[in-house]
């Protein structure tokens, strides 16, 4: 689909990547990585024609549709979610509107027997067989089948656009974008806006998508889920493997070994070489083998080993002083905007030592309650901070509390003391802005090198007790590792808010489900919580099942006499009421399989088996509201 040969281009003199070349072929979900600044952005605004290279070429598939998650989306006020997201069937509202006129025309004219009338029923004919072919009688749930799959609920689908926090809009850009029939799907960072349960749904649909996808992305569980391949971006150079993140990672690593054990032989022999074109010069009668040697060793080609960009941050969080026993004590706290309740009657004791989750679904109040916690909103209830409790508070859209035309010095000697000013460069250095870095402009750095900046900010402050609302939020891989290692190794006491699986692993001791406007504790990390969610949905499956069992199940009232036209569309109700039951029974057979096949496989195996039963209990929600609403308009007669 994709042809890319030679591709370079350079930033202030420097070449971000250099006489790139690949080829992408439909079902290649590639994952492209790389450090912040690396130029996995700029190859994407390449790839989708917003940006031109300055050498090279790219060849594309005729007719080729590209469709790129942009993260500067701008939204028409006025529009509902349902409106926005029909914007991304064109071609369908078209025939669609052409089709309306056409049948009101029909039903206005009255010369049935002329020519024009005619040829109008044949173009009714012919635009109705287009309209079907294209998914017109079927965009409408495809639309909302993909929203409730982002975390969408049906009763948000007539809502305003502007009414939606900036994640919320960016769901609906992504929900735009899935609907849009693209054969090359680019996206940058896709699961920054979304919660655990939309991410693994999201896994599942790329994993089925057909064509090209690329993906920049700085959560690992997802690109290992999701990816089949992997192009990295280090040091100018591009390295391509034909294998997930974790296994590119091994591969990549036992490349590099390789090729130092044969750098190493290699430069051993060049040096006996050396020392033997030494021993013969002094000699006259080896003089020509002397020369035979020195051209054979002109010849010699040297492998090069591929640069290892090893550069990390270098992050500590020091512990101020030691608080009392409880650091937060929450009372009843509830949180309404207008008639909206966000959570109420909260309540919450929060020990020293203790490392925290919070997870469930976007607008549940998960980062509402860190605000909260960190008097940056009001509320009704009690949050009280313990005795000697230094908090320190990261917010989800801290980098933007950064002032743009400072400098990233200019920024930390604002923010420092007296006790810590003479430190600001060593820290900038730890957070890898050394050198000239420094005096770079706060708003010429990418999201990531934002979000180190803020990250470094955050300790100049004495802290004991941190509370972190997605704080991975772009940067890379490698920062996010150390980070981790960092927030283990911090001694006070963590609350974080995150969606990140994989840095959430092992990072939490308990975890905080926010769900109905109240939260629920778990004693365990991530891992756990998704094992008990297992259990939890299939008794909630089970309750409804058998409801939906008595509902079938009621007895037929009887009929009034009815019209023809009544009789004809009663019968297709029907019908499509039997193949919805149908459908219905076989979707419970199938989850019942997975649940026995759950109670019998080990934990590897879980979180695909919980994919599977999730998807199809989704889809199995969607059945049962048709049947609900077929069985309406049967009432009806």
């Amino acid at each position: 689909m994709i042809n890319i040969h030679n591709l370079s281009v350079s930033f202030n003199a420097t070449y971000l990547f250099q006489e790139a070349t690949f080829k992408l072929n439909a079902g290649d979900r590639v994952g492209l990585i790389g450090k912040n600044g690396a130029g996995k952005s700029t190859m994407l605004n390449i790839l989708s024609r917003r940006l031109e290279a300055d050498s090279g070429t790219i060849a594309y598939d005729k007719d080729v549709k590209i469709g790129f998650l942009r993260q500067d989306i701008d939204f028409e006020h006025g529009r509902t979610v349902l409106d926005e997201v029909y914007l991304a069937f064109n071609e369908i509202k078209a025939t669609e509107n052409l089709l309306e006129k056409s049948n009101a025309e029909l039903i206005e004219r009255t010369d049935y027997e002329s020519d024009s009338y005619l040829e109008l029923i044949q173009q009714v004919s012919d635009l109705s067989h287009h309209f079907d072919i294209i998914g017109g009688y079927s965009y409408k749930g495809d639309a909302e089948r993909i929203l409730v799959g982002l975390g969408f609920k049906p009763q948000d689908f007539e809502k305003l656009t502007e009414t939606f926090s900036g994640g919320w809009r960016m769901r609906i850009e992504l929900a735009k974008l899935l609907l849009q029939k693209n054969d090359i799907l680019l996206l940058d960072e896709p699961t920054n806006h979304l919660d655990i349960e939309s991410i693994i749904w999201f896994e599942d649909f790329l994993k089925s998508f057909p064509g090209v996808v690329i993906l920049v992305s700085h959560d690992k569980m997802f690109l290992d889920n999701v990816s089949n391949r992997t192009i990295e971006i280090s040091l100018g150079k591009i390295y391509d493997y034909n294998q997930p993140y974790s296994k590119f990672l091994e591969l990549r690593g036992e490349i590099r070994e390789k090729q130092l054990a044969t750098q190493k032989n290699q430069q051993k022999k060049v040096e006996e070489t050396e020392k033997l074109i030494e021993k013969f010069r002094a000699k006259a009668s080896k003089a020509s083998m002397a020369q035979s040697l020195i051209k054979k060793l002109d010849k010699f080609e040297v492998l090069e080993v591929d640069e290892e960009d090893t550069a990390v941050m270098n992050i500590k969080f020091p512990l101020s002083r030691q608080p009392g026993k409880v650091v937060i004590d929450i009372e009843n706290c509830t949180k309404t905007y207008g008639h909206h309740t966000v959570f109420k009657d909260i309540n919450l004791s929060v020990e020293r030592g203790k490392k925290i989750a919070f997870v469930g679904q976007n607008g549940q109040g998960k980062s509402t309650l860190a605000k909260a916690i960190a008097k940056e909103i009001d509320y009704q209830g009690s949050i009280n901070l313990g005795h000697h409790v230094d908090l320190g508070y990261f917010a989800q859209n801290q980098s933007e509390y950064l002032d743009g035309e400072k400098t990233l010095l200019q920024t930390m000697e604002d923010a420092a003391t007296d006790r810590n000013r003479s430190k600001v460069r060593d820290m900038l250095g730890a957070f890898l802005f050394r050198g000239d870095d420094v005096e770079k402009k706060v708003k010429v750095l990418s999201g990531g090198e934002r979000n180190r900046l803020a990250l470094c900010k955050l300790l100049l402050q004495p802290i004991n007790v941190m509370l972190l609302d997605e704080p991975t939020n772009h940067l890379d891989i490698k920062s996010k590792n150390v980070l981790k290692a960092a927030l283990n190794n911090f001694e006070g006491t963590l609350i974080i808010v995150s969606h990140d699986r994989d840095f959430l692993d092992g990072l939490a001791d308990t975890t905080y489900e926010f769900q109905n406007k109240n939260i629920k504790e778990y004693l365990g990390d991530i891992n756990f919580f998704l094992e008990t969610k297992v259990a939890s949905s299939m008794r909630d499956f089970e309750l409804k099942k058998e409801n939906i069992d008595s509902v079938i199940q009621k007895e037929e009232l009887p009929k009034k006499d009815l019209s023809f036209e009544s009789q004809k569309k009663l019968k297709m109700l029907n019908n499509q009421l039997g193949k919805v039951e149908r459908d219905i029974q076989s979707l419970e057979k199938d989850i019942k399989n997975l649940e026995e096949k759950m109670l019998n496989i080990d934990q590897n195996q879980l979180t695909d088996y919980l994919k599977q039963y999730n998807q199809k209990k989704q889809l199995l929600d969607q059945y049962l509201s048709n049947w609900e609403s077929v069985s309406l308009e049967i009432d009806v007669f």
